[in-house]
Formats: C-alpha cells, structure tokens, sequence
C-alpha cells in the first residue's frame, strides 16, 4: 500500500457473493500478511469477504496481529470479540516479510561456519556471494580435516567450537563436502554433541546443513543452511509467541505459516528460510487461482506498494519459479518463486539528477511518507503528483482515514521537480507521472516478454493507479483488477494446502535402493503429517526423482529405463493435506448495467483539466460495465481509465479493463 496511516479503518465485506468457501467448509478462513509497514488481513466468512489492515509493530509483531483481528471482530459481530471469532475460525494462514527485511538490513544472528572437504573460498565465488558472507559470516570460519583420527578429530572439533565463540558466533553451522559429505556430518554431530550438549544454559546452537536440506551441490547446501541459521532465532520468538497467544483462546487448530513454496505448515514444521518471500508468493498463488478461473494463459502480475513493484508471472496455470532460487542473489537448494522486486512504488523519491528526472530506488517509507502525508516529508513522490493532478480525492483518500495536503505536495513538487527543470507544480506532476510509468514498464519488459495473450494484473495499493497507461506501453489489450487488490498477497495465502517434502538420496541407481528409499520417505511423511494432525492415508502422496536439475516423475515404483548405474538420483516425496481454499464465483462478460457515476472528478491530463465520470466501486450493486476516460475509485486504491479503454465489474467485484 502506498498509504501509511497510524489508523485503519474497520473493514467491510467486499461484497455478497465475493469468493466462497466450499459448501463442506463451515468456518472462517482467516489469511495474514505481515509487512514492514502495513498487515493486511483477509477474512472469509462463507459468501463475504472482509478485509483490514492493522499497522505493522515490528517491536512485537504479535501486537499487529492482534489488534487486526480484533478490528476484524468488530466488524463482524458489532463490538469486540476475539473469542468467538478465533473459536469459529477453521485455519489460521500467515505470511511475513520479517525474514527478508531481517536479511535486507543485515538484523539477525552473528554466525560461525566449521567447514570439511571444502573452504570458505568455495563458498565466495563471486562479488554478491562474497558480499553477503562477509555480513554473516566475516572471519569466523573454522577448518577441519576429516581424516584425522576420532579422538585428534574430537580435538580439533572442540577448538573450532571454542574459538567461533570466542570471536562473537552465537549460532554456528557445520558444513561436510566432497566425498564424505553424506558420513561428515554426523560423524561430527556425534562428538559434539558429547562436548556440548544442548540441554546446558547457554549452550551455542550447533546447526548441520544436511539437516536443513539435502543436496549434493555443496556450496548451496550450505548457504541454504546459513540463511536458515541467521533467520532462525527471529522468526521463531516471534511465530511462537503469536502461537502461544492464539491458544490461550482455545483455538481449534494451529497457527499455519505459509512457505515460499506456496504450501502452509504449522510453525513447528517450517524452515525459517522457507519464510523468506513467502509475501508475494502469497500474490503469485492468488494469481494462479485467478488465471484459472478466468482462463487467464498469460498473467503478469504488478504488485506496486509503497516502496517496490513486486513482478512475477503465471503462465499455463503454473507460477514461474527458479529451480534453484537466489537469496540476496546466492543460488540456494531451494525452488523460489521468480518475482523480481523493482525499486518503484506510490512513495518512492522522485528527483532531478543531471537535468532528468530519476525514479527511486530510495523511498520515503511511512514515516515521513510522500508530503502531502503532513508528517514531515520534503520529498516529492508519485502520490503527491497524482494528488496535484486531481486524481486523488483528499476527503476519500484511504478510507478517508488519512487526510492529505494537496498544498504541502505542491511545494515539494515544485522544490524537488518543478524549479531544477523550470516547470510549473502541475507541468512537473505530469512529468513525475510520465517518468514512475516509464521505470515501472522498463521493469515489466525486463522481466518478460509481453506476448499477445498476456493479461497484466493489477494490485497493491498502487498497482491500479494508471495501469492503462503502463498496458499502452507495455502493448498489453487486457489489465484485471482484483477486487480485493489492496489485500491479494493475504487472499492468495487462502489456496495453501498444509504439505511437506522429504528428500533421501539413492544408494545405488537400481530397484532396491530405490525400495529402501521409499520406505524410508514414507515412515518420515507419516510422522511429519501426523505431527501437523493428520493421516497420511487422508492425504495425496506425489514422488519424482531428481536427476541433477532434472525431474522425472515416478508413476510407479520402479525406475524407468535407461538410467546409468553410476547416476546420482534424489527421491522426493510430497504428502499434501488439502483444507478449505476460498472458491471463486462469477465471471466477465454478457450483459451488463451501465455503471453507476458518483460524481466528477476534476483531474489533469496532457495539460489541460478535465471533468472525468468518477465510479465507486462499493457503489456498484449489480455486474456493470462503462467506458473511459473515467476514474474508478475503491477504498483502498485509484485507477484512471484512460480514453479507448472500458471496465466491467463482475459481481465479485473484479475488475476487467480492455481496450473499448
């Protein structure tokens, strides 16, 4: 969101006969996602949607939390009642952007890394790898040679613990490559855990990267279990914390965190390094469950916020993900979702550098926030320009819960833009519009091809703004608007189902090893999913092996032909649990009403001001369609329909917008 208000307004059902929860589903869905600045929560109570957001309290994130659901409470019983809300909520999905903000600002543990088979030098092969190790790591790196004897080894493993402590480790990860990487690492987890023994105070968490994930390439299994080590602490004072609170109202089932690979577990099952970007694959998945319901082939999504423009891409029903994705740009064993994070949204700094105007990357953030906010901003922003041009309404802005000053906006337009370049307030509004368009669509065109069946989708706080603007230049015929665009990333967190892999590397590329493997996956699944509440006859079990970066699903259980005796095989087995998803409800076309027109809205365009048909969304009681230029408005976002364009919106409150 681009809006950083101290206060939220309450929410309201989006609509009557939003997106449903299935007939077999009684209770409330409940799906939160925690930003740096805003949380915005998502409640689906059979045929109503509700949505607010609470203002992120990074000092206790379980204070935002909490406070959401009680405003939530409020509005769906009349007055205050967390109890009964918790007690007739089914699932409890939650998404965090901590994790990545914690690795952002370099805030978490000081860690110690003990390295066989391997240095520290295989681990920095590049500038972004030497980078970030130098910040997490530094200097304390401790050696050990594997072929020593068990007890000059004990020696030598006791000495390395002592001194990575001494030098200011608080969480320390071992790491075994090369030829003994699979016997390493437990050979070590054996003695160490005779020299230090974690039951004692103080002892030094002692993390092996084989437990965090198995790999045969060395350098990302490591730096898998790095990150894990740094997010770790954090993430769980606080996701435990939250739990703790949560059962303390009887709640029927568990907290669900939701995981960068689009599946939700409990917090006792989940990887911190599979928090990280969970956020805006929250979007990615909401997205997929849109393109599948429209028939959408090709979706772009554009999640503008406050600070980024989050891109990422469904095509055939599939979320674009890296194989391997990257964390702070180092390859890691995870699968990620590919969403690349451009530095431009509704409060990023817009300024002259040498004679042009320069779009971002900094941003105001919520405090001081764009100028016209009144909390002490100097800077100029894209919200102040679209205030100064008319397109935002001072007395709706946000709810009407945040009062801006188109006054204060012009001044820093004009101190920032308007004076370097010798432009008017409103001349240099135009020309901010002009150049925070430009970036955003330089973005969307790096990211991918836009072919002739791509649809752009269009969320955020900012994302609806000028999306036909940024569809023009982009040569895109079709933008969709989600109806609950201010929230998606919190309403796509709703299609998770709770799941777990497990991994386990063949003996042997043969038929037996392959046995031993599955039974060995199978008793693992079967505790996993008990622990998560479950049998693991009532779920569905999906296997494939991985060959090098290849996946060859395994339909039955028996290798296929072909493969050599000498081919290093992982088999991977997933157990799914399907729970209650929201179901989405109606479509576009066929007829439809003539909108219903609020007002006018005095805007400024190519210079001159115009008197544009204003729409409320929340006006719209039927399916209704009108053409532009026009401004549509929602609570919590603008767009601007442009001359040769139209927009329908379904009774689901989605919104289509096409050439006309």
């Amino acid at each position: 969101m681009i809006a950083l208000s101290p206060e939220v307004s309450d929410p309201a059902p989006i609509a009557a006969d939003q997106h449903a929860l299935s007939p077999s589903a009684g209770g409330l869905l409940i799906n939160i996602d925690n930003g740096g600045t805003l949380t915005d929560f998502c409640v689906i109570d059979g045929a109503n949607v509700y949505r607010t957001k609470s203002v992120t309290t990074p000092y206790d994130l379980s204070k935002c939390l909490f406070d959401g659901l009680k405003k939530t409470s409020r509005t769906l019983y009349g007055h205050e009642d967390l109890l009964r809300l918790l007690l007739s909520t089914d699932h409890v999905r939650y998404s965090t952007t901590q994790g990545t903000n914690a690795l952002v600002e370099r805030k978490g543990q000081r860690l110690g890394l003990v390295l066989a088979g391997l240095a520290a030098d295989d681990l920095q092969r590049d500038s972004q790898q030497r980078g970030v190790f130098a910040d997490l790591v530094g200097k304390r790196v401790a050696t050990l040679d594997l072929s020593l004897d068990d007890t000059a080894l004990e020696t030598a493993t006791t000495q390395a613990i002592n001194q990575l402590a001494s030098a200011g480790a608080n969480r320390i990860v071992i790491g075994v490559g090369g030829a003994q990487r699979d016997s390493g690492e437990p050979r070590l987890k054996n003695m160490l855990l005779r020299k230090f023994p974690p039951h004692l105070l103080g002892a030094i968490p002692l993390l092996y990267s084989q437990d965090v994930v198995q790999d045969v390439d060395d350098s990302r299994r490591i730096w898998t279990a790095l990150f894990n080590a740094f997010l770790h602490p954090a993430m769980e004072r606080f996701l435990y914390s939250s739990e703790h609170r949560l059962r303390e109202y009887k709640t029927k089932n568990p907290l669900l965190i939701f995981r960068n690979d689009g599946d939700s577990a409990r917090v006792s099952r989940t990887a911190a390094v599979k928090t990280y970007s969970s956020g805006p694959r929250g979007g990615a998945e909401g997205l997929k469950a849109l393109a599948a319901h429209y028939g959408f082939q090709r979706l772009l999504g554009m999640d503008i916020g406050g600070t980024t423009t989050d891109i990422c891409l469904v095509e055939n029903g599939s979320v674009r993900t890296d194989r391997r994705g990257r964390i702070e740009g180092v390859v890691t064993s995870l699968p990620l979702c590919d969403v690349v994070s451009a530095g431009v949204g509704g409060s990023s700094i817009i300024k002259v550098v040498e004679g042009k105007i320069k779009v971002g990357p900094e941003s105001v953030g919520g405090a001081p926030g764009p100028a016209c906010f009144g909390l002490g901003g100097k800077k100029a922003t894209v919200t102040d320009a679209f205030l100064v041009m008319g397109l935002l309404d001072p007395t709706t802005y946000f709810g009407g819960e945040l009062k801006i000053d188109v006054e204060r906006a012009r001044s820093a337009i004009l101190e920032n833009v308007g004076k370097p370049l010798d432009l008017t307030p409103e001349n240099a509004a135009e020309a901010m519009e002009a150049a925070w368009a430009a970036t955003v669509v330089r973005s969307l065109k790096a990211y991918t091809d836009i072919t002739s069946d791509t649809t752009l989708a269009a969320f955020g706080g900012a994302g609806p703004f000028i999306a036909c603007k940024v569809a023009e230049a982009t040569g895109v015929s079709k933008i969709v608007i989600p109806g609950l665009a201010a929230v998606f990333s919190a309403f796509g967190i709703g299609f998770s189902d709770v799941a777990h892999e497990y991994e386990a590397r063949l003996a042997a590329a043969n038929n037996v090893a392959l046995k031993a493997a599955l039974q060995e996956l199978a008793e693992r699944a079967k505790r996993g999913m008990f622990a998560e509440g479950f049998d693991l006859a009532d779920c569905t079990i999906a296997k494939h092996l991985q060959l090098d970066e290849e996946r060859i699903d395994l339909l039955d259980e028996k290798l296929p032909p072909g493969l050599s005796e000498g081919a290093g095989l992982t088999l991977v087995l997933k157990a799914t649990k399907t729970i209650a998803h929201a179901q989405m409800h109606r479509n576009f076309g066929g007829q439809r009403k003539a909108a219903l027109a609020h007002a006018a809205r005095r805007t400024l365009s190519s210079g001159s001001w115009v008197e544009l048909p204003l729409y409320h969304v929340e006006d719209q009681v039927d399916a209704v369609q009108a053409k532009g230029p026009c401004v549509l408005e929602e609570a919590f976002f603008t767009c601007r329909i442009e001359s040769g364009w139209r927009f329908e919106i379904n009774e689901a409150r989605d919104i289509l917008v096409s050439r006309a």
